[in-house]
């Protein structure tokens, strides 16, 4: 399963790498997210139980989440929960006075008979929405807007 996301959001792009970063906070401004639970940190490198809904639906997993600020990436890797293995990468990129984000979505479970459909099926009912929202409501933090739709 491959999922691709993007946006474009005005602003700068330390701010939008802070955001993108800092996971622990992301239920105080992502509706959608119930939890993140910070289990370790070591410098860059954090493991972090993260919970969120699709519209409802409870998802939660576990992540190792790896800063690159330099090069204006974020990884995670899912080693715990359904999606275990899913690999996932965000891209920020400025161009002027806006950064376009890009996250991609990588996961193969590895599933004997339904692998391939079962991801299909947690890519597009349950990723692509969540990572949706989320890059909507970083942009408006960033972009100062007093209302988003979440949905």
């Amino acid at each position: 399963m491959h999922s691709h996301n993007a946006i474009t959001i005005y602003g700068p792009i330390e701010r939008v790498f802070e955001l993108a970063a800092a996971v622990e906070a992301w239920p105080a401004f992502l509706p959608h997210y119930r939890w993140v639970t910070l289990i370790e940190r070591n410098g860059n490198r954090k493991l972090v139980e993260m919970a969120a809904h699709r519209d409802g639906f409870p998802v939660k997993w576990t992540s190792v989440q790896e800063l690159f600020p330099g090069e204006g990436r974020i990884t995670f890797r899912h080693v715990r929960g359904v999606t275990r293995g899913m690999e996932v990468e965000w891209r920020l990129v400025a161009h002027g006075d806006r950064v376009h984000v890009t996250i991609d979505h990588e996961w193969n479970p590895g599933w004997p008979l339904i692998g391939q459909w079962a991801a299909r099926q947690i890519g597009a009912l349950f990723v692509q929405n969540i990572a949706d929202k989320t890059l909507r409501c970083i942009r408006d933090q960033v972009e100062g807007r007093e209302e988003s739709n979440h949905g």
